[in-house]
């Protein structure tokens, strides 16, 4: 007999009932009788699951379009071609699903926050229909900085290592709560971040800026703040990526990385993150694909590792929370078991949600097909699907109605306070590195300006790029500016160009996006200094960059090229803001690495 008893309250609950708070604190401490009394009352809506129904509820996969129904004819096709239905709608209906995870541009997922919360109604709509009707746990990669989803409309923060750099607990947990009340009023309730990597390696081709820093304790108060502002908002936090990305030269999504820290290493460097995000009610935890022998000798990814997953995060750091896969569909997962024995695997080492399979009806009907033959028990199945069922019930999505209100939308995502906040907390993380002569903040005088060098398009929205948004800053506040983009690999006639367009200007602004020592951005950086027109140096992304730039008056960094950061930097370059940023990673020479540049903490200002 189907239930619907689930549907018929949530259907008469209040359909504005999102919005900061109004969930609850998710991760809230209960007590035991509390605990037992709730997981009764999920397990009575277990009970009342088939088995692929508690199948689905593990998966959290991908779709194409921007409405649940109705996708454009490109979007359906897609969805045709590599899921075999044409909507989401469909999606959650055949297989079951749990949970879906949205992205911007190649998914076609996120346009603005009305239409996200079209595209939110819809889905629950959709999950609400099913036999045992349950809502979606939906999820995003919304870390801010660098990796950061929804752009237009929404508030953009500083990300991780600019929170690091501004050190301030006060503020990462400020971004967390703003970031998450803006997402639960779209119903998003679970978000991919804090990453808790500690990024002790400069060459880190996937965490780098998205860590907080180099130092476990740093990144460990920093972590703990995000994932209390974030259950202040009433959102699951997810710390990532288990047991610790932040030493590779590799990246998981085209290999398998390998993680040398000896035991002693990992509880010193990687572990402490974890530690604490436990300890402030994280409520999920997500893998990382790679390998740590000093962990688990036999080599199997973290995430397919019964030794890491239960035995280390479960056993000996006492999570009982959610444990996430990093994408089903990197490399560093798939390159010993095929796709339809990865799920399986990660189910057996302790995972509960299967995140973004590369094949949803491979990777389904190998989790079925494992239950059906006993490899894994319903009472296995149970157990993840309790987890889950337990977020969804503190994110408030079992008790109270899983639909958003355009009205609540409208007064929360983007709100000028929340703005007024970012570009507060952003102007604290600007990190002075160089200031020879005292060459910042510009002098009155030098009212001409030239922004020049790499322009990176914004994460979201790639007909807004880093110099001409810079420029634009510098112009609201008062200067005369051109610009010229010369791209992270400037030739000898873009070069030239720009040590023409300095010509007649009082200061050039070079920005910079991963120097190395073979490429021509540094190149292009002494031909300007070469003109005796004074430069400032801002790299827009890598604190490292200096290590490969000589002889500059004055250099900072941004830690991204968001707007909320480029503003930033402008305000300080001219001396609207103090430069407040304290490096949270150190700077290695580049001739000679085991030589310190700046040391962590280092960070200039203008009072003294």
């Amino acid at each position: 007999m189907q239930d619907r008893s689930l549907s018929r309250r949530t259907v008469l609950a209040s359909a504005t009932v999102v919005a900061a708070g109004a969930t609850g604190v998710v991760g809230a401490m209960t007590t035991p009788a509390v605990a037992h009394r709730r997981d009764n009352r999920l397990r009575r809506i277990i009970s009342r699951m088939s088995v692929e129904a508690k199948i689905g509820q593990l998966f959290v996969p991908y779709f194409y379009g921007s409405s649940a129904t109705s996708p454009s004819r490109f979007d359906q096709d897609r969805n045709l071609r590599e899921l075999g239905v044409r909507t989401v709608a469909e999606l959650i209906a055949k297989y079951h699903i749990g949970g879906v995870i949205y992205f911007h541009g190649w998914t076609n997922n996120i346009h603005n926050p009305r239409q996200i919360a079209e595209l939110t109604n819809g889905v629950q709509r959709a999950s609400l229909a099913l036999p045992t009707p349950v809502p979606s746990l939906i999820s995003i990669d919304q870390e801010h900085g660098v990796n950061v989803r929804i752009g237009s409309g929404a508030t953009q923060l500083p990300g991780a290592m600019a929170l690091g750099a501004g050190r301030s607990l006060s503020d990462a947990r400020t971004a967390g709560r703003i970031s998450g009340t803006e997402l639960a009023a779209l119903g998003i309730h679970q978000n991919f971040a804090p990453v808790a990597d500690v990024n002790v390696n400069p060459a880190n081709p996937i965490i780098n800026i998205r860590s907080f820093g180099a130092d476990a304790r740093q990144v460990s108060g920093m972590v703990a703040a995000q994932v209390t502002g974030y259950r202040q908002a009433g959102v699951v936090a997810c710390a990532k990526h288990f047991p610790g990305h932040g030493d590779t030269a590799e990246d998981s999504h085209t290999g398998l990385p390998v993680i040398t820290h000896t035991r002693e290493e990992w509880d010193r460097i990687d572990a402490p993150p974890f530690r604490a995000a436990i300890a402030a009610g994280v409520d999920s935890i997500m893998t990382a694909h790679l390998q740590v022998p000093a962990l688990d000798p036999s080599n199997e990814p973290a995430t397919l590792s019964p030794t890491i997953l239960q035995g280390v995060l479960r056993d000996e750091l006492g999570f009982d929370g959610v444990i996430v896969t990093d994408a089903l569909n990197m490399q560093g997962v798939r390159t010993k078991y095929g796709d339809d024995r990865v799920p399986v695997l990660a189910l057996k080492a302790g995972a509960d949600q299967l995140l973004f399979p590369p094949d949803i009806d491979v990777a389904y009907n190998g989790v079925l097909a494992a239950v059906r033959g006993g490899e894994i028990t319903e009472d296995r199945l149970d157990a993840s699907v309790l987890r889950i069922l337990r977020v969804k019930d503190k994110a408030g999505l079992l008790s109270g109605s899983p639909y958003v209100s355009p009205k609540v939308v409208d007064r929360v995502v983007g709100a000028r306070r929340h703005r007024l906040a970012a570009a507060r907390i952003a102007e604290r993380t600007t990190t002075l590195l160089v200031n020879k002569d005292r060459a910042l903040p510009l002098r009155r005088r030098q009212r001409k300006l030239l922004v020049v060098g790499a322009s990176p398009a914004f994460p979201t929205d790639d007909t807004r790029t880093t110099v001409p948004e810079l420029a634009r800053a510098f112009d609201e506040l008062g200067y005369s500016t051109t610009h010229l983009a010369t791209g992270r690999s400037p030739d000898a006639a873009k070069i030239d160009e720009a040590v023409a367009a300095a010509r007649g200007r009082d200061a050039v602004v070079v920005t910079t996006d991963n120097v190395d020592a073979a490429g021509t951005q540094g190149t292009l950086l002494a031909r300007l200094l070469a003109t005796g027109v004074p430069v400032v140096h801002l790299a827009v992304r890598n604190p490292y960059d200096i290590a490969h730039l000589g002889g500059v008056q004055a250099s900072l960094v941004s830690y991204c090229w968001t707007e909320v950061e480029l503003r930033a930097a402008a305000r300080v370059i001219a001396g609207r803001a103090e430069p407040r940023g304290r490096l949270p990673v150190p700077i290695q020479r580049a001739d000679d690495p085991a030589k310190v540049l700046f040391r962590s903490g280092h960070g200039l200002s203008y009072e003294g």
